[in-house]
């Protein structure tokens, strides 16, 4: 297997965890402990020297690594409006998601999450530059909703741009939603489940990243530092 950042996923035979009885069972953490190390020593936590927002350095695609085999991918059904300001990017975005494999983070509805608006306020896609950051959280979801069993996952936010940021309730002007690295998900269980099982799996390696726990949703994020709230 391949990431969309040209990296080599390791076997699950290559795979060795401490203590993998205690919570993983016999699963497989194949490719996202690799993942996790790459991010660790490029993703770190600091300000923009404006003060805006995080800074982040997180490895990306090489200009042709955005295209999957996917082709010609239909735009689900949203807002018109949206659609135009987004032009090309959008068909670019859903071969990009699609590229990704998931098995339970449906591409459709990571899509919907940037076509939204408050007060007037269109949110947006990321930089095209920073696609591959949401690809690491989203394969991270991915791989927990498996290994917890679940169907499917809800994402619920993922990329807010500055602007569309400033008007959501209860976010903050430095959030990691607007660096394209954060993702908020629900899963068909207690959140509270999923909030544990995402740190359990971190603390072993699947990932380094922020988890938060809320009573209906949880946060993930692959900014390379362990964080919980």
């Amino acid at each position: 297997m391949i990431f969309p950042d040209g990296t080599h996923a390791l076997e699950s035979s290559d795979v060795q965890m401490i203590d993998r009885r205690r919570v993983l069972g016999a699963w497989s953490l194949a490719g996202l402990g690799m993942l996790a190390s790459s991010m660790s020593a490029r993703a770190f936590t600091s300000q923009r020297n404006d003060g805006s927002g995080p800074k982040v350095s997180v490895p990306t695609a090489s200009p042709g690594g955005f295209d999957s085999p996917v082709a010609s991918p239909a735009l689900p059904d949203l807002p018109e409006e949206w659609v135009e300001r987004q032009g090309r990017l959008a068909i670019d975005y859903v071969r990009y998601l699609n590229g990704l494999r998931m098995q339970r983070v449906c591409p459709k509805q990571v899509l919907e999450t940037h076509a939204k608006a408050k007060s007037s306020v269109w949110n947006s896609l990321p930089p095209k530059a920073w696609w591959n950051r949401i690809g690491y959280t989203l394969r991270v979801v991915d791989r927990i909703a498996r290994e917890m069993n679940v169907a499917q996952v809800e994402v619920i936010s993922a990329y807010r741009c500055p602007a569309y940021n400033a008007h959501c309730s209860g976010a903050r002007a430095g959030s990691w939603h607007q660096a394209n690295i954060a993702a908020d998900v629900k899963f068909p269980v207690k959140a509270s489940q999923v909030t544990a099982t995402a740190r359990e799996l971190r603390d072993l390696g699947l990932f380094k990243g922020g988890v938060g726990g809320y009573w209906d949703f949880t946060h993930i994020d692959c900014r390379g530092q362990n964080i919980n709230w």
